[in-house]
Parts: structure tokens; C-alpha cells; sequence
């Protein structure tokens, strides 16, 4: 598994790398002090399998680089890892591309657990950030944006709809066009679902779908 960690910070670098090696022997870390310098790497070895990436490094400008790293590798994924987390800059970095936002306040154990719910193909969010209803979530005439109806499994109108499609194998892109959203905002209820319904990848939303009656079993 090979790995670019880009930021500025030696000491955050060396901190990440020491983490990573946590998922065992066979990690290649690779590093990158800014974001020119990610793309030179990336685009001098394109075979990485994550990408975790802070916003304010120098030659980064903050989601448009998600966006503009994202679109030369489509199929590298990426995690921003920031000391920012403003919901609306976070809102920003999902739609940009990336299919995870960590804190760098986040405990080692927990980003570990994050990273590989996003190597599974899943996608990370902080919990409080899951915890406020979208725009999407509300019932019309609805003036908060705290409160949201669920069924009984805990999930709200979008969620369910989200998770019926995505039990149906559809991409993110595909959900999203489908449901009417943007892609960034597809991808908060897909990771608002998961965080609900305590699952960790998509093959285990695709047999939850099944079980929750959304899709056909794949025995019928």
C-alpha cells in the first residue's frame, strides 16, 4: 500500500507516518511539503492508494487544490487532514472530490479507523458534523437545522433514499444526479449513513439495503 502525505509540517509528517505504520510493514509512505510538490510526486508515480492532504500548505488553496488534484487523478482518493473544521469548508472539500475530512486534533486510533473505512471505499466525516440535518433533511417550512424525522433504523428521508441507490451498486456521481444533490452533499448522508447504521464499507451498505427490503437480495 503507498500512501502521499503532504503538508508543510516535518513534525505532523513524521507524526502521520509513524500512524500509518499501524496498517503494518507493507505501507510506503511517500512525502510532500507542498502541493506542486504532491503533484510532482503523484504525477511521477501515480500509483498511490490514498492521498492525505492538508489544506493550507504552501501553493494550496484550500478546495479548489482538492478540486484540481482530484480531477488530474480521479482514481486516487483523497483525505483532507486540516486543523480547519468549519462545516462549510468541509462542505466545500467533499463537493471539491475528497472522500474524507479528519481533524488534526483527531486521535490516532479513531483517524486510523477512518482511513480504513476510506480504503474499504467507504467515506469519512466528523461525527458533528453528522449530527446537524442538511437543507435536504428538512420538511418544508422547516426553519431549524438541528432537527430532522427518521424512520426507525435512525435515518432521515435523504439517508434512506441514499442507501436504497448505493444498495443498488450506483456510483456517487450516479446517487447524486438521481437524487438532485450535489455530489458533496450525496456524500455527507452516505457517510451520516454509515455512521448510523454502524456499518464500514459498501459491500456492508449494499447487504443493510438488502435486509432493510430497499433492493432485492442477491439470491432472488
Amino acid at each position: 500500500m503507498k500512501i502521499l502525505v503532504a503538508d508543510d509540517h516535518a513534525l505532523f509528517r513524521d507524526g502521520m507516518r509513524y500512524v500509518l505504520q499501524q496498517f503494518g510493514n507493507e505501507v510506503d509512505v511517500v512525502e510532500a511539503s507542498n502541493f506542486p510538490d504532491a503533484l510532482r510526486r503523484t504525477e511521477s508515480d501515480p500509483r498511490f492508494d490514498l492521498v492525505l492532504m492538508d489544506l493550507s500548505m504552501p501553493g494550496s488553496e484550500g478546495a479548489t487544490s482538492v478540486r484540481q488534484f482530484h480531477h488530474r487523478y480521479p482514481g486516487i482518493p483523497i483525505v483532507v487532514i486540516s486543523g480547519l473544521d468549519h462545516r462549510d469548508e468541509i462542505e466545500r472539500v467533499m463537493e471539491s472530490g475528497a472522500v474524507g475530512f479528519i481533524s488534526k486534533t483527531t486521535p490516532s486510533k479513531v483517524m486510523l479507523n477512518a482511513l480504513r473505512l476510506v480504503l474499504d471505499g467507504g467515506i469519512y466525516l466528523p461525527p458533528q458534523l453528522l449530527q446537524v440535518a442538511l437543507p435536504s433533511d428538512l420538511p418544508a417550512g422547516s426553519a431549524s437545522g438541528t432537527r430532522k424525522q427518521t424512520n426507525a433504523h435512525g435515518l432521515s428521508a435523504r439517508q434512506n433514499e441514499a442507501l436504497a441507490l448505493l444498495g443498488r451498486g450506483l456510483s456517487n456521481k450516479e446517487i447524486a444526479k438521481i437524487m438532485g444533490l450535489a455530489e458533496g452533499t450525496v456524500k455527507i448522508h452516505i457517510a451520516a449513513v454509515y455512521q448510523v447504521l454502524h456499518i464500514s464499507s459498501r459491500f456492508e451498505a449494499i447487504r443493510m439495503a438488502e435486509r432493510m427490503g430497499l433492493v432485492p437480495t442477491s439470491e432472488e
